[in-house]
């Protein structure tokens, strides 16, 4: 009998560890479609300010090193490559805001304080990021 009750115990233990696992791997699914992580590598010097001005006024939303979060996609997605949306497009999207089109997490809406060459700097970090994806 006891033998029967630490097996059902390990058969529990074990089907909520594989829930737990499941869960974090549907969470991340959630956030960022394609599974994109940040790198690991370091920020390279021409794109520091970048980075600092994305940690200012994108990650919120967009997520450290732009993998998303439950409020906005991530920018380290196919979907952003620059032959589908050019850096134009990230100028536009801050200027006047963004009709949601490609995700459900609603309208972007215009970014103040950021003036053109610090979304060049933003899209400069954003690209590198996206080629150390693979993202082209």
């Amino acid at each position: 009998m006891l033998r029967v009750v630490r097996m059902k115990a390990w058969r529990r233990g074990a089907g909520l560890a594989l829930l737990v696992v499941a869960l974090a791997a549907c969470e991340s699914k959630a956030t960022n479609p394609d599974g994109a992580k940040p790198t690991g590598i370091a920020t390279p010097v021409d794109v520091q300010a970048g980075e600092a001005k994305f940690s200012a006024t994108c990650a919120a939303c967009h997520g450290v090193r732009g993998v998303g979060t439950k409020q906005g996609p991530p920018l380290v997605h196919k979907i952003y490559e620059p032959n589908h949306h050019a850096d134009v497009a990230f100028q536009r999207a801050v200027e006047i805001g963004v009709r949601a089109h490609h995700w459900e997490f609603g309208n972007m809406p215009k970014i103040e304080g950021l003036k053109a060459g610090d979304v060049d700097h933003i899209i400069r970090y954003v690209r590198w990021l996206q080629r150390e994806s693979r993202i082209y």
